[in-house]
């Protein structure tokens, strides 16, 4: 098995990110090893002797994915035994020629606090989404930009989380229940806010799969009920022209991509 090592002078999230995507393409399994903070040479050593060690032990060649600003610590963790792959400098140079402007190197301003206002939205949200989860309170609707709706378990929690912590988005969710299904409406916390609504949906027998990890062998777990309010609540969407998503099939990161996409949210990048 291939050995990857994600090495970095910074949180080590890009060169993870960038290598995750490329080594996907790839039907093999790794292991995989993320380093972050390698900001001096003495780290820089303790990485590439990490690096050859593993080479010695398995006869396989480490893969290294690095991000690392300083040349003299980038320099040191190359001598190691490992095909490596450099991503910032792979697109700086290029980029240098196109827009005329030298690159000016800096640690930590990709996942730092480079831009505090921005930092400071995103951690809002994530309190906001917390604050505002699961039906909690409805008191603070009109202050959300989005509001997910959906049975419980579909992924309405996960998602506004994601999309607080990436992208500064105030997200609320509302979950309808059991209780909700025989004369089921939007309630006027909803209403009042109904063009922020976006419904989440799944199919029946996931949603049991995940219920019954949650409570077997219930009520609430069998397939029957599964179908019984997902067909409900599907059906309010469709009455009230609510956009939704089946999030079966889909991770957090590609639910949150989809709904950005439908409903033109704009990401705050940091």
């Amino acid at each position: 098995m291939h050995t990857v090592f994600y090495v970095s002078d910074g949180t080590a999230i890009t060169a993870e990110v960038f290598g995750h995507a490329v080594l996907s393409q790839f039907p093999l399994a790794f292991e995989q090893i993320t380093i972050p903070f390698v900001e001096t040479l003495e780290k820089a050593r303790q990485v590439r002797m990490r690096i050859d060690e593993q080479f010695r032990q398995t006869g396989v060649r480490p893969i290294l994915f690095h991000t690392i600003v300083d040349p003299l610590v980038r320099e040191e963790v190359l001598k190691s035994e490992a095909c490596g792959h450099d991503f910032l400098n792979t697109f700086v140079s290029p980029l240098e020629q196109e827009l005329g402007v030298k690159a000016e190197p800096r640690l930590h301003r990709t996942h730092g606090m480079e831009n505090r206002k921005l930092y400071d939205d995103r951690i809002e949200a994530v309190n906001f989404a917390l604050a505002n989860d699961d039906g909690i309170t409805t008191k603070e609707y009109d202050e959300a930009d989005i509001i997910l709706i959906g049975v419980s378990r579909c992924g309405k929690t996960p998602t506004s989380l994601y999309l607080a912590l990436q992208f500064g988005i105030r997200a609320a969710n509302y979950p309808f229940i059991e209780q909700d299904m025989g004369m089921l409406e939007l309630p006027a916390p909803l209403k009042a806010n109904r063009h922020k609504l976006f419904g989440l949906t799944i199919a029946p027998q996931r949603l049991h799969e995940i219920r019954n990890q949650r409570r077997a062998n219930s009520r609430y777990s069998s397939i029957e009920q599964c179908e019984q309010e997902l067909a409900c609540v599907e059906r309010l969407f469709r009455q009230e022209a609510i956009r939704f998503l089946d999030t079966s099939s889909h991770s957090v990161e590609e639910i949150s991509a989809k709904i950005l996409e439908a409903t033109g949210l704009r990401r705050q990048l940091c």
